[in-house]
């Protein structure tokens, strides 16, 4: 019974900490204020022929955005091939997410064509809440761009 006490204290105090750690970064308003985008076809295994029905997110209100679809719920770290996402320029994160601690970053978004992977970009900030990340995007010019998603 005494090693039971010893070890379950420790970790009781380790998932306090955690939970209260996660409680003050979801406190942030990006955490808690964001638009979520659950469009599947986002995904950066949807392969389109590159010539009819193609979106693009000219029209993307600036803005916090949470990808949470079965497509996934971050963006890509690595060039993603063109036609993918249901657009021809796919849009992809070039550089790390960040950890929780260091909130909100600069990154650029990359839009791969022409075999050039950042033949367009524009600059977004990403927040981690520590459970998911958020992303304030601005729509992109010109058309055919879209940012991606995986998991």
């Amino acid at each position: 019974m005494e090693d039971f006490e010893l070890t379950a204290f420790p970790k009781a105090l380790l998932f306090m900490q955690v939970a209260v750690h996660l409680h003050a970064i979801s406190t942030d308003p990006e955490c808690n204020t964001y638009i979520v985008n659950r469009e599947t076809d986002r995904s950066v295994m949807f392969l389109t022929d590159g010539s009819s029905d193609l979106k693009c997110d000219s029209t993307l209100a600036a803005g916090w955005y949470r990808f949470n679809s079965t497509a996934g719920s971050k963006m890509p770290t690595t060039c993603i091939r063109k036609n993918r996402c249901h657009t021809h320029a796919s849009g992809w994160l070039n550089g790390a997410h960040p950890s929780p601690q260091e909130g909100i970053v600069n990154r650029i978004v990359c839009f791969n064509w022409n075999s050039n992977c950042c033949n367009w970009q524009t600059s977004i900030r990403v927040r981690n809440c520590g459970l998911f990340y958020v992303y304030y995007l601005t729509k992109p010019s010109p058309c055919y761009l879209r940012y991606c998603v995986t998991h």
